[in-house]
C-alpha cells in the first residue's frame, strides 16, 4: 500500500493541491513562486502559513487558503492552486477576499487604513476569462475614468498556465507554466531559471520523502473516504467506468485525471486495482475490490 502510494506522489504536478501546498511551506520556494508570476522580486518575512482556515463567525462559511504569506512591507499574499475549473471561481475570490479582509483588524479598530495591502493570486491550467492570456489582473477601476484605480491595496491575480500572449512575459515565467503541470527533473533541467530549479529541488526532496509518502496516504484515505460519505455508490461506479472506458482506449492515468478532472491519487489508485482485471475492465469486480481495499486500509490505520 505504501509503495503504491509513494509512486503516486513521485508523479504529483505542482498542480496538484498536496504538493503545491507542501512544497510552498518553504519560504524560499513560496518566494520564488511569487516573485515569478508577478514578475517582481518578492521578499518574504516569515514562513508562509498552509491551509489556513478562516471563519469569522459560526453562522458563516469557513474558507480554507492554500498558502498565506506576507513581505517586509506586511503586504499580505494568498496563492491557491486551482485544478479543476468549478465555473464559481471568480466569485469565490469575491467571498475569499471579504473574508480575509474582516480578520486583519483587531475587534473596535476604527482606523480602516491599518488594513494591510493584499494580493490574491490564483493558479490554474485553464482559462477563466477565455481571453488566452496568461495572467489576469483586477484592481478596483472607475468605469467612467479608466485609467483611476480605486487605490485600496486589493490586488486579485488569475494565472493561466496555457495561456497564448508569450511575447508579454519573461522566459522564466514561460517556463514556471509548463512546469505547474509538468513538474519533472526533464523540465527543471531544461529551463536556466534558478528560481524554477530551487523550487524543483525541495519538489524533489517531498517525493522522495518517506514522511511526506505517509502523510500523502493519509491524506488521500481522507480525501476517498469524504469522497464515499458525499457520492451515492453510483457516482463512483460511474467514475470507475468511466476510467474503465478510457484505459481500453490505451489512456495513461495522467491522461484520463486530465480528461476527467479528477485528483491524480484516486485515478491512479483506480487504474492500479484495474490492472488485476485486464483487458476486459470489468467495472462492477473493480468497484468491489475498490471498497473493499479502502475499507482494509482503513481497519489497519485505526
Amino acid at each position: 500500500m505504501v509503495n503504491n502510494v509513494t509512486m503516486k506522489l513521485e508523479k504529483l504536478n505542482l498542480v496538484d493541491k498536496f504538493l503545491f501546498d507542501e512544497t510552498m511551506e518553504d519560504k524560499e520556494a513560496c518566494q520564488a513562486l511569487i516573485s515569478i508570476v508577478l514578475e517582481n522580486e518578492i521578499e518574504l518575512l516569515d514562513k508562509p502559513e498552509t491551509e489556513k482556515e478562516l471563519r469569522v463567525s459560526p453562522q458563516l462559511r469557513q474558507v480554507r487558503l492554500d498558502v498565506v504569506s506576507m513581505d517586509h512591507n506586511k503586504k499580505l499574499y494568498y496563492t491557491e492552486m486551482q485544478k479543476r475549473d468549478t465555473g464559481n471561481l471568480i466569485k469565490r475570490s469575491r467571498y475569499y477576499q471579504a473574508q480575509l479582509d474582516v480578520s486583519l483588524l483587531e475587534p473596535g479598530c476604527t482606523d480602516f487604513n491599518l488594513l494591510n495591502d493584499s494580493c490574491f493570486i490564483l493558479i490554474a491550467p485553464f482559462d477563466i476569462f477565455g481571453h488566452g492570456l496568461y495572467r489576469y489582473t483586477f484592481e478596483g477601476g472607475c468605469r467612467e475614468c479608466p485609467d483611476l484605480k480605486m487605490g485600496d491595496g486589493a490586488v486579485r491575480i488569475f494565472i493561466n498556465t496555457r495561456g497564448t500572449n508569450r511575447e508579454d512575459f519573461s522566459q522564466e515565467f514561460l517556463d514556471f507554466m509548463e512546469y505547474v503541470t509538468e513538474t519533472t527533473d526533464k523540465m527543471a533541467d531544461r529551463t536556466q531559471s534558478n528560481k524554477i530549479k530551487l523550487i524543483h529541488e525541495k519538489v524533489k526532496k517531498i517525493k522522495i520523502s518517506e514522511k511526506m509518502g505517509v502523510k500523502y496516504m493519509q491524506r488521500w484515505e481522507e480525501v476517498a473516504y469524504a469522497r464515499q460519505d458525499g457520492k451515492a455508490e453510483g457516482e463512483e461506479l460511474k467514475l470507475i467506468k468511466q476510467i474503465c472506458k478510457k484505459l481500453l482506449k490505451g489512456k495513461t492515468p495522467e491522461e484520463i485525471a486530465d480528461d476527467l478532472e479528477e485528483e491524480m491519487g484516486i485515478i491512479l489508485s483506480i487504474c492500479e486495482l484495474a490492472k488485476e482485471f485486464a483487458p476486459e475492465f470489468d467495472s462492477e469486480k473493480i468497484y468491489e475490490k475498490y471498497c473493499k481495499v479502502f475499507h482494509d486500509s482503513y481497519e489497519q490505520e485505526i
